[in-house]
Order: C-alpha cells, then structure tokens, then sequence
C-alpha cells in the first residue's frame, strides 16, 4: 500500500512538474514571438504584416495557446499548494495584460518548488524506511483541540498522521467532543486511553494534544486515573494559562448573540456527532480564569514520580495576514491583550512540562495555530511541519517511549 501511495505521488509530481516546465516554455516562446511580431511591423507596416503574414502568425499564436492551456490546466489539476485563492487570481487575472504573466510566473513558481519538495520528502522517507524512526515502544494517541472533531473523510492533523505512520508509527485518535467543559472531554479521553489499551495490550499511550486537547489530556491524567496508561503527553500550542482576550470576548458578548451562537453550534454538532456539545463551557475553559484553575490543580500533580514525560510546544504568527481565517482576524486582539501570538493563543500560556520547544521560521509569515497541525495542507517556508512531527515522535523512541 506504501509503494502504491508512494508511486500515486511521483506521478502526481512528474505531471506537475511537466506541466509547470511547458508554462516556462510556453513564456519563453511567447515573449520570442512578440518580439518577432514587433519586428515585423516595424520593419513593414501593420498593413503588410496583416495582408501577408496573418495566416503563419495566426497558426503559431493558436500553437501558443494549445501549450499555455495544457500546461495551465495540467498544473491546476495536480498542484495541492497553488490553493482556491491562487487559482481564482489566475483566472480573474488572466485577461490583464502585463498582470497576467506576473500571476502566471507567481503559480510556475508555487509548483516548481511543490514538486521539488514533495519529491526531496519522498526520497527522504525511502531512505530511512527500515529504520522506522517514529516506531515507537507505545502507540501515538493524537487528541484535537476545540471546535473541531476526528472525521473520518478530513484529517484535522492534515499530513501528519500518514507521515508518522511511513516511519513506523501507529496511530490512534481521542474521537472525544468538539465543544465540551475540559472536565467533560477529559472523562471521554480516559475511556477512549482504557479502550485503547485493552483492545490492543499496548500498556500505555504517548499523547500529543493540541490546543485544548492539552488541557483535556492533562485533566485526564491527574483527575480521571488516566495516569497508569499514558507514557507521555506533548502539548501543542495549548493555553495552559488560558486567554485573557477570551475572557474579554465572553464578558463584551450579549447574552442573547452568546446563547443564539452557542445554539447555533450546539444544534450542528450534534448532528455531525457530538453527543453533549456545549459551546459556552468549552470557550469558558480556555479563559485565563479558567484555565488557570484548571491548570493549578493538575500541574500539582507529580508527573515524573508517574513515569510521565510531558513537554510543550508553541509557535507565533508575525503578522495579521499570516494566518489564514479566522487568525487573522483575532490575531491583533490576542496581541492587544495575551501579547505575541499564533493568531488564539499568547506564546506565554504555551510554556509547560520538562520540555518546551518554541517553533519559528525566518521569514515575515510565522507559524500559526493551524499551521502547528497542517490544518491547511500548505508547504511552508522554514518551517516543514511533517518533519517536526517525525522528529518530535523519534525522540520519543529514543527516550524509550
């Protein structure tokens, strides 16, 4: 099945690959034939070049546009980083002159770099296949944050999950609540561990929580006899010391917009799963009141004299048009009231466990909340997300977890 996924993706890339090549040379002879054209006219005339050349000039122009079509649709049905918005700006752009080759340059240049990259990835991952760098001694048990749950067609780890497993990992998820107290979701997260082990004789789980889901987890351990089945937890941009702009959203909000949102919410989860989904408690958990609450009692707990090894990760967006929306909206008021952020989250509240490994790149973007768990399937610069999330589980088998 590997091999298969394996050989899927390099015919995936080779046609990108071609397609973004015929682009360069579609470029190439078209700035050559304009320039030939204006050649021609300045040398004869307008008038002449229309009586006595239309017919080979029109030939090699329709020539032109059968190579800038092929290359343009082939790109656009197998590039995954060109996105919705690259590709609306291609077509509105498309009948601008000058404007158009720019775009057009701007997407040539998304797929080239797709192509190599994806391709480096997959020589990588061959490489290194009988060494299994992510089998590690105790199952991954990946547990989403807030608002979101484990579908089963739309992975909320992206590409992670699939990376992890090519290099020997085997993965379970937390299948717990969208929206519910932390209490709630830590209760679901001890009986979904138990099942876990029981089913497959594993012993114990290595954890790694995103968002809210670190609080759940951490609940789960230090009030709810999860402790005994877990080998690690990580924590992945979790609000350990909650989100003032939160607290400030839930005391400014109406009564009556939090209850119509909150039924809202409520009413379309329960059908998507959900079997308690309460939005106003899962919000009011992640307030810094709250959490700190929360995070006081099971921070108490000694986690090492348990034979858990707990770690934190945290990153931060640069700018407001970083992330992609809603952070980009909420990126300015956390910034107003929790300081630098990854558009939810201020980076202070991220600091937790024996390890804490802060994530940046070196370009203006940097790394959102959705970025951390490839929410968006997009490769970027400076920062390769699968790759963290390898080495993050090979140090977990070095550790002997």
């Amino acid at each position: 099945m590997k091999k298969k996924n394996e050989k899927t993706s390099m015919l995936r890339l080779n046609m990108l690959g071609f397609g973004s090549r015929v682009l360069v040379a579609f470029l190439l002879a078209a700035t050559v034939f304009v320039c030939f054209v204006i050649k021609l006219i300045m040398d004869d005339g307008v008038g002449d070049v229309i009586k006595h050349r239309w017919a080979p000039l029109l030939l090699i122009g329709v020539g032109l546009a059968i190579v800038f079509w092929y290359g343009i649709i082939t790109v656009y049905v197998t590039s995954a980083q060109l996105g919705v918005k690259m590709r609306l700006i291609g077509i509105i752009c498309g009948l601008i002159p000058v404007v158009h080759l720019v775009v057009l340059i701007k997407i040539i240049g998304i797929c080239l770099r797709e192509e190599s990259f994806e391709k480096s990835k997959i020589l990588k991952d061959r490489e290194r296949a009988s060494e299994q760098v992510c089998k590690t001694k105790y199952p991954i048990l990946m547990v989403h944050g807030v608002f979101f749950r484990d579908f089963a067609h739309f992975n909320y780890w992206g590409r992670i999950p699939a990376e992890l497993e090519k290099n020997g990992a085997t993965i379970f998820y937390g299948n717990h609540q969208s929206a519910a107290s932390v209490d709630e979701c830590a209760e679901e997260l001890t009986r979904r561990i138990e099942e876990i082990v029981k089913e497959t004789g594993c012993e114990k789980v290595n954890i790694i929580a995103h968002s809210k889901g670190g609080l759940d987890s951490k609940v789960a351990v230090t009030k709810y006899g999860a402790a005994p089945y877990v080998a690690s937890i990580t924590t992945i941009n979790t609000p350990h010391k909650g989100c003032e702009f939160a607290e400030y959203l839930l005391g400014k909000a109406p009564e009556g917009l939090r209850k119509r949102v909150a039924s809202a919410y409520n009413t379309a989860f329960k059908k998507l799963g959900d079997e308690k989904p309460d939005f106003i408690e899962a919000v009011t958990d992640l307030t810094a009141s709250r959490t700190q609450s929360i995070s006081g009692e099971a921070d108490a707990f000694d986690y090492k004299a348990a034979g858990i090894f707990t770690q934190s990760v945290g990153s931060c967006m640069k700018k407001a048009t970083s992330g992609a929306f809603p952070l980009n909206m909420s990126y300015l008021l956390v910034n107003y009231f929790d300081g630098p952020n990854d558009g939810l989250v201020g980076e202070p509240s991220f600091h937790w466990g024996e390890k804490y490994t802060f994530l940046q790149n070196n370009i203006k973007r940097g790394i959102s909340h959705g970025d951390v768990i490839d929410l968006n399937r997009e490769n970027i610069r400076g920062f390769d997300v699968r790759e963290f999330y390898v080495d993050l589980v090979s140090d977990l088998k070095n550790r002997g977890l």
